[in-house]
């Protein structure tokens, strides 16, 4: 009855296959770190900046996201009353 559509949700699916890829992708990141034949201090700015890669994209899709969901029209049930 409301030509407001709701809400799209994730499957289940779809968030453990978006877990299971992040997870693997960052073990295997580390493990090629700590396999590296190069010195602790080269490895550790490797880690860092696979740490500072990680949270920056984490928070550029949040801002992708807050700003889409800005965008918007917000719906209201009441206000054609």
């Amino acid at each position: 009855m409301s030509d407001t559509p709701g809400k799209q949700q994730n499957t289940a699916a779809f968030y453990g296959q978006a877990v299971a890829s992040f997870s693997i992708a960052m073990a295997a990141t580390a493990i090629g770190i700590f396999k590296l034949s190069a010195d602790a201090w080269v490895r550790g700015f490797l880690g860092i900046a696979v740490l500072y890669l990680v949270t920056s994209a984490f928070t550029l899709s949040k801002v992708i996201r807050d700003r889409q969901e800005a965008a918007q029209p917000s719906y209201h049930p009441f206000e054609k009353l």
